[in-house]
């Protein structure tokens, strides 16, 4: 069953001093209108004081205590309501004056035309609820002009404007009333005029135009660099005039948040692909190094123009590595030493280190040299330590010393400098909560960079060097040792005024992260030959590890998959292990699948991790993990420190280092 809610019946408040007219009054009205009778014009006064729903006065002229026209007088001082005046012929002047003052709406003779009275009492009702219904459409339309952040107009079919509220006129810089009657474009910047008329063509074709502008900066400067314009034509079906509304906000701060998000999700999409790129490079370059390494072994002394060829291939492979190990500090966390770190006195340990990346143009004569300056004196005593890991920090603002080097072809002066930096808000698109972070910035005053090379600086590989002199890798390693020390790097830059490069590092917050083992630890192999078994799905590097443990006297057993391997220990006819040596990712069956089930055969076994790229997040806490490419000094130091039960080893070793 549905119920609807009947409007509320008009109110009537009669006033007469005779009772009996009272009484007729009511019966004549009270099927249609909610009647509240009274004989005293006094009493009325004060009903109407207490109640704001009446909608119509029926008043008598001639009343001992007051006359009707006195007693409407002051009633329209504190009611709205309609007024009707009931009078004899004699009363004829009053009723003129009541009329003539706007204290009455209608009158009526007496006695009364029924008929004539009830439509003349609906007539007063009904013009009445339209006057407050137009009151409040007229108070809601003032408070959302008057307190809406964004610029609202309102204009009619010739494009006038015929309502505006503050914050619209602001955007024209004009007043109010400076702005009414006129057009949109007569108010506002001539640079936006083609803009705004393509606007209304769309929303005149299509009843509705949204889009987003952004303002030249003289026009921009105090509004915000971005403006939402929405225009919509009011059309209700009914009345002959077509009106229109222009509604503009200031998105500046949302385009900016929305730019931050797509460079931090591009960042994010560039990271994972360097990712898998090093883990391909890696596994070849693990074949290319182990291979050239037991070639090398394997020639005689007396071959020195042979093993020229293969120490060359053998220096560029390990540079190959280098640049892989870059690409994945980049594109994940790498095994980060963190530590408690007072980055000021970091700073003042590293001048020596810093006055050498200008030493060579200074050799070259120039007249204006660079100089390197560490400017913490603001913030010496009032910097908290910082949980980070001292040698990247170091090299990072060596890193940037030394492009601002490369910036200044003139000379001029590198500042160092650091501060307290509190964050009170989340800032959308970067790593930036609230907390405090110690800031060291680096500015120089070279030839800063454009708004569309700002937007690439973080790019793996973009680099706006010559060609030879940089990978474009320095800003991208950077940024991502910061960003997974919970940090955040900001770069601001104006061409020809320099740039400023800011690397935010959080707090130390009483807890420091796990260290890596220091892997101090002799590198000799048992004094017997071990069972290994080696998995690897890539035949190169499967063949490298085995060459390497077999020229150890090891017996191998080499597998291209889980699977096999698996099936191969099931069947009994290898014996007891003592290692398994496998990569970690593998198509069927991965790395730990793998150990899991060979180690549910054999309790005992111990596993060493081969990997090229891998969040070392999701291997077994503990786990023995070498990265690749590596060395067989760095596999033999590996097998060692397992087979003697000491601790895991740092993931690397030989020439993995952290990749």
């Amino acid at each position: 069953m549905t119920t609807t809610t009947q409007p509320a019946r008009p109110v009537i408040l009669v006033v007469d001093d005779e009772p009996e007219i009272l009484v007729a009054l009511t019966d004549l009205l009270e099927d249609a209108f909610s009647v509240v009778s009274t004989t005293s014009p006094v009493e009325a006064l004060e009903i109407l004081a207490q109640r704001n729903d009446v909608d119509v006065i029926v008043s008598d002229q001639r009343m001992p205590e007051m006359g009707g026209d006195v007693m409407l007088a002051r009633a329209r001082e504190i009611s709205d309501a309609q007024a009707i005046l009931l009078t004899g012929y004699a009363d004829i002047g009053a009723v003129a004056a009541a009329l003539n003052q706007g204290r009455i709406s209608f009158y009526s003779h007496k006695p009364w035309d029924p008929d004539a009275l009830r439509a003349m009492i609906v007539q007063a009702a009904d013009y009445h609820r339209l006057e407050r219904e137009l009151r409040t459409e007229r108070q809601l339309l003032h408070g959302l002009l008057n307190n809406l952040r964004a610029g609202l107009g309102f204009k009619d079919a010739q494009g006038r404007f015929v309502r505006i509220n503050r914050q619209a006129a602001d955007f024209y810089d004009r007043d109010i009333a400076d702005c009414l009657g006129q057009r949109e474009e007569d108010l506002c910047d001539p640079v936006l005029l083609p803009a705004l008329r393509a606007a209304e063509e769309r929303m005149r074709a299509e009843g509705r135009d949204e889009a987003a502008v952004e303002l030249p900066p003289q026009v921009g400067r105090a509004h915000g660099r971005w403006r939402e314009f929405t225009r919509v034509v009011l059309e209700d079906g009914e009345s002959p005039d077509v009106y229109s509304v222009v509604i503009n906000r200031d998105i500046t701060r949302q385009q900016e948040m929305e730019g931050r998000l797509r460079q931090a999700e591009k960042m994010q999409a560039l990271g994972t692909m360097a990712g898998g790129i090093a883990h391909d490079f890696n596994n070849l370059l693990t074949a290319v190094l182990g291979s050239l390494e037991l070639a090398h072994e394997m020639l005689p002394e007396d071959e020195g123009a042979v093993l020229r060829l293969l120490d060359n291939a053998t220096a560029a492979a390990r540079r190959g590595a280098s640049l892989t190990r870059r690409l994945l500090n980049f594109s994940r966390p790498r095994d980060l030493s963190l530590e408690p770190i007072d980055v000021n006195a970091l700073l003042h340990g590293m001048k020596d280190l810093l006055a050498q990346t200008v030493v060579s143009r200074q050799d070259k004569g120039l007249a204006t040299p660079c100089s390197i300056v560490v400017d913490t004196a603001a913030s010496d005593g009032a910097l908290p330590p910082v949980c980070t890991d001292a040698g990247q920090l170091e090299l990072a603002v060596l890193n940037l010393c030394i492009n601002a080097v490369d910036a200044m072809p003139e000379g001029g002066v590198i500042r160092v400098s650091t501060a307290l930096k509190r964050v009170r808000e989340v800032v959308a698109g970067t790593n930036l909560v609230p907390g405090s972070y110690v800031m060291v910035s680096v500015q120089d005053q070279g030839m800063g960079m454009s708004e569309e090379t700002l937007a690439r600086v973080f790019e793996p590989f973009f680099t706006t060097k010559d060609v030879g002199r940089g990978t474009g890798l320095g800003l991208s390693m950077i940024y991502g040792f910061v960003r997974h020390v919970g940090g955040e790097v900001q770069v601001h830059s104006t061409p020809g005024a320099g740039t400023r490069v800011d690397l935010c590092l959080p707090v130390q917050d009483g807890t420091v992260r796990e260290e890596k083992a220091d892997g101090t630890v002799p590198s000799t192999m048992p004094d017997r030959p071990l069972r290994i078994m080696v998995v690897d799905d890539e035949p190169g590097v499967r063949a490298v590890t085995a060459g390497f443990l077999r020229a150890r006297g090891h017996e191998v057993h080499d597998y291209a998959g889980g699977r096999a391997a698996v099936a191969a220990l099931e069947e009994g006819g290898l014996g007891p292990l003592d290692l398994v040596i496998m990569d970690v990712m593998m198509p069927e069956m991965g790395g730990q699948e793998t150990a899991h089930r060979l180690q549910a055969i054999q309790p005992d076994l111990k596993v060493l991790y081969l990997t090229g790229y891998a969040n070392l997040g999701t291997l077994p806490k503990g786990g023995n993990v070498m990265h690749k490419p590596f060395t067989r000094a760095g596999l033999a130091e590996q097998i060692g420190r397992i087979m003697r039960g000491g601790a895991a080893a740092a993931p690397g070793g030989g020439e993995a280092g952290h990749g």
